[in-house]
């Protein structure tokens, strides 16, 4: 599948595709899918470029695990820090396809007239000034694979489909529908992409295999851990962090030193709050949801803690649970088809209606000033309200050249001829 651009001109005009600022598995295959497609229908440079700096992808998990069984070595790969779009953009060389979102950040803003076109799987929050693909469909994946499918069937080979499949399943809980997140969309192309490569791993063991992967955290720090899975929300006065934490919320409570963690947390990047999601399944592959409200600010934790007790669209259906710590309240919730997705519009409306402060948040570093020896926080999209981008942390290591250089080295890697990924 992977790219060899050998037969690149020069670098004077580049269509890149770019993944949302959170980077998760659906963001990046996505990216990586669609521009493969577009380089091959096209005389045009196509680059895919994974939202983030390169330095955070380890926490990928299931990303690293996806690739890994196909073959495809990171360093094929182009991070958000190793090229430099806006020179690109000024030089009237850049046009950009967003793909898992459709709103850039404010650091950003300079290149919403290079996008003509998106793909996206959530609610418009505005309509784009350009050619638009958006359904509330379990995955983005699926969108990119329906238009795949669409061009010449020859384009579609087995390392593609393998991703698109793998990351739909993910998505989609495996298209168990009682998750709430499989749509009749998602199942016609699964079933699509099984049909055209028979050979194509079981959903069950790939399901298993890829939540093995995205749930392992061991090893990392509660800070890695609650940066896994980000997204971040705010307003005028509260910064607003959520995150999903792949372990049950009665281990996450037990880890040692974890109201000190918080506080560390809070602080270095600067929330008021943070709302940390679990998530774990049962044996038959059921989701099990609890979360936890943490603000050192009585008052930001009793709203937050208000607005999703008394949330009707969903209703979560909490439930308070014991808590070690003053500064947590914890909860089961009955409603496990509420994802984070559906909970962030939730805390969005809150954050606007009510215009609440958590006094003073910054009495330590600004963003986007943090200790060297930290590991760079990694952005989320704005379609989640937040006013960073990763070009804040300073400047591409790589010059355009050095992109299209790099690219050029890529060898076409086919995957093994097996056909169920082994657990790592």
């Amino acid at each position: 599948m992977w790219l060899s651009l050998q037969s690149c001109r020069s670098p004077s005009e580049v269509h890149v595709v770019l993944g949302n600022e959170a980077c998760d598995l659906d963001s990046m295959v996505s990216a990586l899918a669609l521009a493969y497609y577009l380089a091959k229908v096209s005389v045009a440079v196509f680059v895919p470029v994974l939202n983030i700096p390169r330095s955070e992808f380890p926490l990928r998990t299931e990303s690293s695990f996806l690739l890994q069984e196909q073959q495809i070595p990171d360093t094929c790969l182009i991070f958000r820090d190793e090229i430099d779009l806006h020179a690109l953009h000024r030089a009237g060389s850049l046009s950009l396809t967003l793909v898992d979102h459709h709103i850039l950040p404010s650091g950003d803003a300079a290149l919403e007239e290079a996008v003509i076109e998106v793909i996206d799987h959530r609610p418009l929050e505005r309509e784009p000034r350009c050619r638009v693909t958006a359904e509330l469909v379990g995955s983005c994946a699926t969108l990119v694979a329906e238009r795949i499918v669409q061009g010449p069937a020859e384009l579609l080979d087995r390392q593609t489909a393998a991703l698109l499949h793998g990351t739909i399943i993910l998505d989609c809980v495996n298209m168990t529908p009682e998750a709430g997140k499989v749509t009749p969309k998602d199942t016609q192309y699964v079933a699509l992409l099984e049909s055209k490569f028979p050979d194509l791993p079981e959903r069950n063991v790939l399901f298993e295999a890829l939540q093995t992967a995205k749930f392992d955290v061991s090893g990392l720090t509660t800070d890695q851990m609650l940066r896994k899975d980000l997204k971040v929300l705010s307003s005028d006065g509260l910064v607003l962090a959520i995150s999903a934490v792949y372990v049950t919320l009665e281990a996450f409570l037990q880890r040692p030193g974890l109201q000190q963690d918080l506080c560390a947390f809070c602080q270095r990047h600067g929330y008021g709050g943070l709302v940390a999601m679990t998530i774990s399944f049962n044996e038959w592959n059921e989701p099990f949801r609890q979360l936890a409200v943490y603000s050192q600010h009585p008052a930001v934790r009793t709203a937050v803690c208000g607005v999703l007790e008394c949330a009707n669209n969903p209703p979560l259906d909490l439930s308070p649970l014991g808590s070690l710590y003053p500064n947590i309240c914890a909860y089961h919730q009955g409603n496990t088809v509420a994802s984070r997705k559906k909970v962030l519009p939730i805390l969005k409306d809150f954050l606007r209606e009510q215009g609440i402060t958590a006094g003073p948040m910054h009495p330590y570093e600004p963003r986007g000033r943090r200790d060297p020896d930290d590991a760079p926080l990694p952005p989320t999209p704005m379609n989640s309200l937040v006013d960073e981008c990763p070009l804040d942390r300073g400047l591409p290591k790589l010059s355009a050249e050095a992109i299209f250089e790099k690219f050029s080295h890529i060898m076409v890697v086919r995957p093994s001829t097996s056909s169920s990924p082994e657990k790592k």
